[in-house]
C-alpha cells in the first residue's frame, strides 16, 4: 500500500523533489527484498 502510494504521488506531481522520491522507493524496495531473504531463510544476519 505504501509503495502505490508514494508511486501515486509521484505520477500525480505530489512530490516535487524527485531525487528524495525515487530513494524513498528504493530503500522501501530494497527492505521489502530483505525482508524476503529472512522469510525464506537466505539472509545473513
Amino acid at each position: 500500500g505504501l509503495i502505490m502510494w508514494q508511486t501515486s504521488a509521484i505520477v500525480r506531481g505530489g512530490e516535487r523533489n524527485y531525487i528524495s522520491a525515487t530513494v524513498t522507493l528504493y530503500v522501501m524496495l530494497y527492505n521489502i527484498f530483505l525482508s524476503l531473504l529472512h522469510l525464506i531463510g537466505l539472509a545473513d544476519d
